[in-house]
């Protein structure tokens, strides 16, 4: 019997019988009691669920993209991505049921819709490219953490100088202080399904963004001054090659800022219907990547006026902020709150993965399958310690924190990880997934459109990865490995 079998039975013979509809939706579940209706008040509840999803670290690097780019190009390309994303993003709300928009089967995740509505191989890669995306950005949160805790380290440093000392040191031990904190955060049953965790990831993220921004604006306001250009970082200040590749780059660090497809299902399974629940997404959603959009153009461009070419890769941690070192702790602190939760929040899917493949793999092993009981001095239930589990989930927050200490490079991991989830998560499959679901005619005005549509996000994901790729080779030209001080 499946999961899904298994819930209508457990809770329709809990339930009296005249009551079964009142609790349950039609597909068994526990009915969905989201507020987000398409009043104006519920609609909000939903936008703030997208908005909390997409504004993270990837804000971080928006000033840097910018300078590579340019007055003209920088905001121009922010809001292509906002078009694409939000275009896409409608058609994936309307793969939330498989057939009809009112009955049809329920999809719960990304991953159901695409078994659902393509199935065969494209379920295999999507998964594929989900859990390798996953897997880079926990490389990613890493190596942004122990940037926070170094700068935290340097601001102070700094100050007690008096600006004489550059205050330089390693990345290792911090990296290594992270992936100690994630590895016994790692080993706690469903931490991802902890009820306050996203309440306090969107009071973090807007903390750091915010001061950031406030930041930027404090110093212009200062100089009185619009540093930059038209057309971004001049030659001379790079070469001619690198000015290319660094372009390149910064699309992929846009592209990242906007990774938000893949947990929309997810968001809208919450919804309360009637009315139908795509008709809520796509006011949501436009809504969410308007306010998005504002706020990424304000924290990149504000970046961008205040230091010109010299927009450093991560806004806060750049170092170029000295003063007050005071906010610059706070932001930084939030930074890593921030990400010391997202880590196992994205890690999850993949923990559970191989968990359940082993787990079906030997059924009989004791290694796999054995719990111990643990008590816990002042709480009622006991600890399940489970070997597979401790060796596996320490396992590979080893394997993070030692690629994160070998490529500690943050700009060009978010322009790989942008590049390498933004054409096939947010593109292609919302968009064959809509194809297959509207059953649109191949080679019709609309088929031929939307596959253009395709082919051009691909090529942008190609160049953005091939710039980002670039990037790393030309670092790893001067980098030792496991020697990095900033």
């Amino acid at each position: 019997m499946g999961d899904n079998q298994r819930q209508v039975f457990d809770v329709s013979m809990a339930i009296p019988s005249h009551n079964v509809s009142e609790c349950v939706d039609e597909d068994g579940r526990l009915k969905r009691t989201g507020t987000l209706h398409t009043s104006p008040r519920t609609i909000c509840t939903a936008t703030a669920h997208i908005i909390t999803a997409v504004i993270g670290s990837g804000v971080l690097s928006l000033a840097w993209a910018i300078a590579q780019l340019g007055w003209i190009a920088g905001p121009a390309v922010m809001l292509l991505f906002s078009f694409v994303t939000y275009y896409t993003s409608s058609l994936l709300t309307d793969c939330y049921r498989t057939g009809d928009p009112f009955s049809g089967k329920r999809n719960y995740t990304y991953t159901d819709a695409v078994r659902s509505i393509l199935g065969g191989y494209k379920v295999k890669a999507c998964g594929l490219i989900q859990y390798l995306n996953l897997f880079g950005i926990s490389i990613g949160y890493t190596i942004a953490a122990s940037i926070s805790m170094m700068a935290i380290k340097r601001s102070n440093c700094f100050h007690e100088s008096g600006g004489k000392n550059p205050c330089h040191m390693s990345s290792n031990p911090y990296m290594i202080m992270f992936g100690v904190s994630e590895i016994l955060l790692s080993q706690i049953p469903d931490f991802d399904q902890i009820w306050w965790l996203s309440i306090v990831a969107a009071v973090m993220s807007f903390t750091y963004s915010g001061i950031g921004l406030g930041l930027g604006i404090a110093k212009v306001a200062a100089t009185g001054t619009f540093k930059g250009s038209l057309t971004g970082i001049s030659i001379g200040t790079v070469t001619q090659a690198q000015k290319i590749w660094r372009s390149l780059q910064a699309i992929g660090d846009i592209a990242f800022a906007y990774s938000f497809s893949v947990i929309l299902i997810e968001i809208q399974d919450t919804v309360k219907s009637p009315p139908e629940e795509a008709k809520t997404m796509k006011k949501a959603t436009k809504l969410s990547i308007a306010v998005t959009t504002v706020f990424y153009m304000l924290c990149g461009s504000m970046g961008y006026a205040s230091f010109g070419d010299f927009a450093p890769g991560n806004l806060l941690t750049g170092f170029g902020f000295f003063n007050p070192f005071w906010l610059l702790d706070i932001a930084n602190a939030a930074i890593i709150i921030h990400l010391v939760g997202a880590y196992q929040v994205f890690c999850q899917p993949i923990f559970a993965f191989i968990e359940k493949w082993a787990t079906q793999r030997w059924p009989e092993s004791y290694f796999i399958t054995k719990e111990f009981k643990i008590p816990v001095p002042g709480y009622r239930h006991p600890y399940k310690l489970n070997m597979f589990r401790l060796v596996w989930r320490t396992g590979f927050v080893m394997l993070t924190t030692v690629i994160s200490m070998l490529l500690p490079f943050f700009n060009d991991v978010v322009g790989i990880l942008g590049a390498l989830g933004f054409w096939p998560l947010t593109v292609y499959f919302p968009v064959e997934m809509y194809i297959q679901q509207k059953k649109i005619s191949k080679w019709s005005s609309r088929w031929i459109c939307l596959k253009m549509l395709s082919m051009a996000c691909l090529m942008i994901s190609i160049v953005a990865g091939a710039g980002s790729i670039v990037g790393v080779i030309l670092d790893l030209k001067v980098y030792k490995p496991f020697k990095t001080t900033y």
